[in-house]
């Protein structure tokens, strides 16, 4: 349950170009380097309520691990796909609805910190979120 609590971004890397590379325009990815996305993660053995809220938008996301669920991220791209956990390592693979690309995205707990990792079509990104 070392995921459980209420996370707010503190720094990103290179999430501008990955969010280019998944096709957002400029004005989107201007607006989402500021969102100060605040995360909300409970545990409860196999399924999570996470609640997601920004500059932007609030949305709560139910899943239990390793069962396929649809999701419209941020910027409105429809995915369908799952999260399982290896080890202390959250693993999600998305696949986008538009054009049958996967996302992969993967959650840990590292000195304290959530880091969360993307890839899409070979571009990587990193956002890191302190407890709150």
């Amino acid at each position: 349950m070392a995921f459980d609590g209420t996370w707010k971004v503190d720094r990103s890397e290179n999430y501008d170009k990955f969010m280019e590379q998944m096709g957002v325009n400029v004005m989107k990815r201007k607006l989402a380097e500021h969102d100060n996305l605040k995360v909300i993660i409970e545990q409860s053995g196999d399924k999570f309520h996470i609640k997601e809220s920004s500059t932007f938008r609030t949305k709560d996301i139910d899943f239990t691990l390793g069962v396929q669920f649809d999701y419209s991220l941020a910027d409105g791209t429809e995915v369908s796909g799952t999260w399982v956990l290896e080890g202390q390592t959250l693993k999600g693979c998305f696949t986008r609805k538009d054009n049958n690309k996967v996302l992969t995205t993967t959650r840990c707990v590292v000195g304290g910190e959530l880091v969360q990792c993307y890839n899409y079509e070979g571009v990587d990104a990193k956002r890191t979120f302190k407890k709150q």
